[in-house]
Order: structure tokens, then sequence, then C-alpha cells
């Protein structure tokens, strides 16, 4: 929380996104008892345990909360479903009827479990450990919504942000008015700060990354700060590169999560003038480890520890990384 005030600190602290899954044994073995990845998230003791498994290996100075973005679009009524090796799989959205159909009405009731498990882990967490909330971006959930899956470039939603704004553009409005209520809520549950996950920012045009990617996030931003005063708000805009400037200005957030494209020196010199930064060890050099991840570790330690740092990913771990690396990767950052 001293960073995201905008603090420097001697030693950064550090946490990995996706820090709760599938590299670690424990996960593996609770995950097995639950018969869908939704069950599991929509279960506040087992959803409680996974989110706490890392704490208690490695020690991070951060946990954040175990769910998904897309508990969104299931609480709006969308079939959603995780096939094991397809990821997710969406009722596919078809245009301005399906999405009438939405019932927003239901969100936060349908969200009840969430909510029990940030009670859970805040009680369960040491005080010095920040617990994270989180959601997905309304431009990186509707890609899900209106694909019905992940697909190279998410293009059935550019298509219809090109060819049908003004019904994108009530999905879009749904989205931020659900994500920022399911926020709020979790703050009040005992979060002590949330991030808003836009992975698939960096694929919108110059035009298309204002609507779609900056404005809805100020507007989740603006809504929950004026519930919630003062609640500090980390914006992860995946692939936004010089882009990154404009949606720290216009969004209104405390800190800035960079992919490991970012180059260091602009996120030092533009970025980090602006917002505490969080980043960006490749995932796969972690997975690589040995000297990738010292080189990797020394550049972002060298280059960005001078000013306000959340040390992280440029996204989220694999699933295939050895314990060992994080291990190492942890002993690197803290100089132990």
């Amino acid at each position: 929380m001293q960073a995201l005030a905008g603090q420097t600190l001697s030693v950064p602290p550090v946490w990995m996104m996706r820090q709760a899954g599938r590299y670690l044994s424990e996960y593996r073995e609770l995950r097995s008892r639950y018969p869908s990845f939704l069950d599991l998230c929509n279960t506040p003791e087992a959803a409680t345990e996974v989110t706490l498994q890392p704490i208690r290996r490695f020690g991070f100075d951060a946990a954040i909360l175990f769910s998904d973005i897309l508990v969104i679009p299931d609480a709006l009524g969308q079939t959603v479903t995780f096939t094991k090796g397809e990821g997710p799989q969406l009722k596919a959205l078809g245009g301005q009827e399906d999405i009438a159909a939405l019932k927003p009405d239901r969100v936060l009731e349908h969200l009840q479990p969430v909510f029990e498990t940030v009670e859970r882990v805040r009680s369960a967490l040491p005080p010095e450990t920040t617990l994270l909330g989180f959601c997905g971006a309304p431009w990186t959930v509707a890609t899900y919504m209106i694909a019905g899956q992940t697909t190279p470039d998410q293009r059935p939603a550019r298509m219809m942000a090109y060819s049908d704004p003004e019904t994108f553009q009530k999905l879009v409005d749904i989205l931020v008015d659900a994500s920022a209520d399911y926020l709020v809520r979790q703050v009040k549950a005992g979060a002590d700060a949330v991030q808003i996950f836009d992975t698939w920012a960096g694929i919108l045009d110059e035009d298309g990354f204002r609507r779609w990617a900056i404005e809805p996030t100020r507007r989740i931003v603006e809504k929950v700060r004026s519930e919630l005063p003062g609640t500090r708000i980390i914006g992860f805009p995946r692939g936004a590169g010089a882009r990154a400037v404009a949606y720290i200005e216009e969004t209104g957030i405390d800190a800035v999560g960079i992919d490991w494209m970012m180059p260091l020196v602009f996120a030092r010199d533009a970025l980090q003038p602006r917002a505490t930064v969080q980043g960006n060890l490749d995932p796969i050099a972690l997975l690589a480890g040995g000297r990738a991840i010292d080189a990797g570790v020394d550049a972002i330690l060298e280059t960005l520890g001078s000013g306000p740092l959340v040390f992280n990913l440029g996204h989220g771990i694999l699933p295939e990384t050895p314990v060992a690396h994080v291990e190492a990767m942890l002993k690197r950052v803290r100089g132990t």
C-alpha cells in the first residue's frame, strides 16, 4: 500500500499475477475435488484456501483474490463454462437482443460467494499482507462475451466495435456499472486495493484504445471513488505501449501494470513520474530460470527501483513454471 501511494521503497513489494494457480501442487490437488473451475471460484472456503496458498509458501507482499474475470458475464446470465485444454467457453452474444437479455440486477447477489471469500481471506491474512481484489476491464470482458472464446485477435468484438458501435457501447455500459459495483463490494468486504485487467487493450487502434480501454476504465475509477474515496486502483492495459501515458493521465489510476514488452527506460521516464509502476518480468524468463531470472530481475530493479515500484511479472505465471524458479526470483528481488 505504501508503494501504491507513490512511495519508493528500498526493497519493492512483490506479488505475481496468477500466483494462486496451476504451478502449485497444492492448488492442483484442491482443484481436482471440484467438477468445474467456476465451482471452485464460487465456493468461499476453497477459494480462500487457494488465495492463501502462495502466501503461505512464498510470503508474497500481496494476496490476490482467487476468481476469474468471467464471473461478471456469468453473473449477468451468460452461459460460461471452462473446458480443460480449451479455456473459457461462452454462449456468444449475437447482437442487440442478446445484450438486452443480460440481467444486471442480479450481479451482486450472484457474486455473494466472492465477497464472502474476500472477508475470509482478509481475516486469515497477516496484517502486513495486502489483499487485492480485481475485475476484468469492460473491453477485455466484452471480447470474450462476443466471441464466446479466446481468439488470436478478438476479431468478433473488434468487428462489432467498428460496424455497430452503438450496440457495443450498450454492452460496455453494462460492464462498467457491473464492474464498478463489483469492485466497491470487494473493497467493502476487505480488499485493500483493486486491479483492473485489460488483457486485450493492446489490440485496439488509437481511437479504439481511447474509447474502449481508457474511457470505460476512467468511468469505473470514478464510480468506485465516488463511493469509496481514496481507493487505490491498479490498471493493467496489456500491450498499451506508449499509450500507457494517456491511460494513466486520463483514467486516474494509482499504479500501472506493464507487460514484458514495455521498454524499462520508457517506463522510468514517462510512466513513473505519473504513477507507481508494476511489473514486468517476462513469464517465460521465469520459466527458463537461472541467468534469465537474474538478468531480468536486475534490469527491472536497476532501472525502476529508484521510483515507486511493485515487482511483478509482465503477465500471469505459466502453469509449467517450477516452484524453485519463483523462489529464486524472490531471493533476487529481496536480496536474500
